[in-house]
């Protein structure tokens, strides 16, 4: 039970429209560095929960610097990224994914790193709640509750990444970019300026 119980939660904590989330559909549609992406997403995952379980969690939610620091750079972050996609729907004939060539991968895997790491929901949903949670399963349960949790960060990802080229005959029409692109600037910047405000 504690790995199918850390599987649906961290299943419902991360299938959701985020940035993260978008940009990794993004690459998906546009088949660039996909593999990559998935891991470093996947991985990163696994290594934040594990921290959660081994207690870095209080760790965290006792230091306000650290809170601070993740909160305004990870808006800082966020509100730039929603530029540049916003600056890539605004010019349609940039959008085709064959009249360019790919990003580099270095660029790629900076941008996946920034999305994960600047970004405090991440710590909140997998440092904090997933660690606590799997954290009251006991010392037997809560290694297994987190293997639940790791698997479903691998299922979500690698699904996300490699099922979005389905949706390539829809996306062959620079409009479709257009609004792809749009939607993923709204997001950025919603999450950006929400993490701006006094109350966060």
């Amino acid at each position: 039970m504690p790995l199918l119980a850390g599987f649906a939660t961290t299943l419902s904590l991360i299938v959701a429209i985020g940035a993260q989330n978008a940009f990794v559909l993004r690459q998906g549609l546009r088949r660039e560095h996909v593999l990559p992406v998935v891991l470093i997403c996947s991985l990163s995952d696994a290594l934040l929960i594990s921290s959660g379980i081994a207690g870095l969690g209080a760790l965290i939610t006792s230091s306000q610097t650290a809170l601070h620091i993740a909160r305004y750079g990870g808006a800082l972050f966020l509100l730039t990224y929603a530029l540049i996609a916003a600056r890539r729907a605004v010019n349609p004939a940039a959008l085709r994914p064959a009249d360019h060539a790919p990003a580099a991968l270095r660029s790629v895997v900076l941008t996946c790193l920034g999305f994960t790491f600047l970004n405090p929901h991440v710590y909140l949903d997998t440092v904090v709640l997933l660690g606590s949670l799997a954290n009251q399963r006991g010392s037997d349960g809560r290694w297994i509750y987190g293997l639940g949790s790791v698997a479903a960060s691998f299922v979500w990802f690698f699904a996300l990444g490699f099922f979005a080229r389905r949706l390539g005959p829809i996306f062959a029409k620079p409009r479709a970019w257009q609004f792809l692109d749009g939607g993923i600037a709204l997001i950025m910047a919603g999450l950006g300026v929400w993490m701006l405000l006094p109350s966060h």
